[in-house]
C-alpha cells in the first residue's frame, strides 16, 4: 500500500475560529496530521490537513491559539527550546512562531516538496526538516549557516536528532535509513525491506523506525538492526518513543496504535480509536499518557500503561451529517464528499470551503477560504450544468490546478441525482 496517496486526498485551506475548539481537544476541520507536546506538559501543538495548526491547553483542554499561515496541509509541528514554535506544510515552509502573536516571526524557505517532519537538535539550536523533494535540511536558530543533506532517492518522511546530538537520523521512500553526522563524514546507510515513513530515536540512542508493511525495525546508533516487531497488517505512518525510553507507540493507517515494549520488544496492547486512520503520535512528559491525532479531526489522550482512554473527549463520534436525507440517491453519491464539505454555515467548518448557497456563487469566491491561485482567474459559475460536468471529466481537466481529489461520476442519471441533492440541500 502506498501512503502517500492518504497524503494527496485531503488539501485545502480553511478559515478555523478558536471557539470552534472549546471543552474538548476538537477543533480541526481535517485529520490531524502531527502532534508535539511542551516540556512542561501543560501544551499541545497541532497540525491539520485543513492548513492550521493549534496550541492548546491541556488544562482546560481548549485552543487558545489557532496559527494560519500555511497554504497547504500542516503536516509537522515542534516546540522549540525557547518556547517557541515550528511549524511545516505541503507549501514546503517552515514558520516559526511566537506564542500569542498572529503571524510567524520567521519563514523558512528553500524545499520544493512537501515537508512532512522536523526535529529540534538537543541543545535547541538547529532545526531539521525532511521533504518529499527527496532532502534533508537544517535550519539555524540562531547564528550559523543552513545546510541540505542530499542522499535519498525518493521521498524523506521522518528526520529526529540523536541524544548527543552528532547526528542526524532520516529514514524515507527508498528503503533507506541514514545516519548523517553533523561535523564531517558521509552518512552510515542502512536499507531495511520496506519503505519506511517514521522515525524516532530512544534517550539510550537505540533507532525505531516505521515501515509501509507494518513493522517497526530496531538498529543501533551504528545502524545496526537489532530487533523487529510486527505492529499491525497497515502501514505506521507515525512513532513516538516515551521519554523514559521504555515504550514505542505505532499509528497505522489502519486505525489502530500499537504498544511495544521497547526492552522486551514485545507488543504489549493495542489502542483502537472510532474509526481509521490514525495520522499522528506524542507522549506527555509523564510517559504514560499518549495523545493520538485521528482521521475525524480529534485529538484523544490514553494511558499508553493499560490502555485506557482518558477524559471527556476520546469517545465521541460525529453523527451522520446525511442521516436527515436517507434514502436520497444523491446523498449518498454527496456522501465520498461529506469528509471536505458541508451542506451548511451552520455546521463545524471541515476541510473542504462550505457548499451552503452553492449555485449562483463564483468559483473561489466565498469569503475566508484560501483557495487555488489557479482557480481565482478562472470563468466558473456553479450550477448545475458546471457541477456535473466538473464530475463528468473529472476536478484535474474542469478545474486545472485545484487541490480536490480526482474523482469522476460516470452515469448522467447519477450526476443529475448529485445536482439535484445539491439543490435543496445547499439552498440558504
Amino acid at each position: 500500500m502506498n501512503w502517500r496517496l492518504y497524503f494527496c486526498a485531503i488539501a485545502a485551506a480553511l478559515s478555523l475560529d478558536v471557539e470552534a475548539a472549546l471543552a474538548q481537544l476538537s477543533g480541526h476541520g481535517g485529520p490531524v496530521r502531527a502532534l508535539a507536546t511542551s516540556a512542561d506538559g501543560k501544551s499541545v501543538l497541532s497540525g491539520s490537513f485543513d492548513t492550521s495548526a493549534i496550541r492548546w491547553s491541556l488544562a482546560t483542554e481548549s485552543a487558545e491559539q489557532v496559527l494560519r499561515f500555511h497554504s497547504d496541509a500542516v503536516n509537522a509541528v515542534s516546540f522549540l527550546a525557547d518556547g517557541r514554535m515550528a511549524t511545516a506544510g505541503a507549501d514546503a515552509r517552515i514558520a516559526i512562531w511566537t506564542a500569542g502573536r498572529q503571524q510567524p516571526d520567521e519563514v523558512f524557505e528553500g524545499h520544493r516538496g512537501p515537508i512532512v517532519s522536523l526535529a529540534v537538535s538537543p541543545d535547541g539550536s538547529t532545526l531539521a526538516s525532511a521533504s518529499w523533494d527527496s532532502t534533508v535540511r537544517l535550519w539555524p536558530l540562531g547564528s550559523g549557516s543552513k545546510r541540505v543533506l542530499e542522499g535519498h532517492s525518493q521521498n524523506v518522511n521522518g528526520v529526529a536528532f540523536t541524544p548527543d546530538g552528532k547526528s542526524l537520523v532520516s529514514v524515507g521512500y527508498d528503503l533507506t535509513l541514514r545516519i548523517w553526522p553533523l561535523v564531517a563524514g558521509s552518512p552510515e546507510v542502512t536499507t531495511l525491506p520496506s519503505p519506511l515513513n517514521a522515525v524516532a530515536v530512544a534517550p539510550d540512542g537505540e533507532i525505531a523506525t516505521g515501515g509501509a508493511d507494518g513493522w517497526l525495525r530496531l538498529l543501533t546508533a551504528a545502524a545496526k538492526q537489532t530487533g523487529e516487531i510486527q505492529a499491525g497488517s497497515t502501514p505506521i505512518v507515525a512513532l513516538a518513543i516515551s521519554p523514559d525510553g521504555a515504550l514505542i507507540a505505532a499509528a497505522s493507517i489502519g486505525g489502530a496504535v500499537s504498544i511495544i515494549d521497547r526492552k522486551a520488544r514485545s507488543l504489549v496492547r493495542t489502542l483502537v480509536g472510532p474509526g481509521p486512520p490514525v495520522w499522528s503520535v506524542a507522549f506527555l512528559p509523564d510517559s504514560a499518557t499518549l495523545l493520538t491525532g485521528g482521521a475525524d479531526g480529534m485529538i484523544r489522550r490514553w494511558n499508553a500503561l493499560t490502555g485506557e482512554p482518558i477524559g471527556s473527549s476520546l469517545r465521541g463520534t460525529s453523527a451522520d451529517p446525511l442521516a436527515a436525507y436517507a434514502g436520497d440517491h444523491g446523498a449518498e453519491i454527496f456522501r465520498a464528499c461529506v469528509a471536505c464539505h458541508t451542506l451548511s454555515e451552520k455546521e463545524v467548518p471541515r476541510a473542504g470551503p462550505t457548499l451552503a448557497g452553492l449555485y449562483g456563487r463564483r468559483i473561489a469566491s466565498l469569503p475566508g477560504y484560501r483557495f487555488s491561485e489557479a482557480l481565482k482567474e478562472m470563468d466558473i459559475v456553479w450550477t448545475p450544468e458546471t457541477v456535473a460536468k466538473l464530475f463528468e471529466v473529472g476536478p484535474n481537466t474542469y478545474t486545472p490546478g485545484t487541490k480536490m481529489p480526482e474523482q469522476r461520476i460516470g452515469a448522467p442519471e447519477d450526476r443529475k441525482a448529485l445536482t439535484d441533492f445539491l439543490a435543496h440541500a445547499t439552498a440558504k
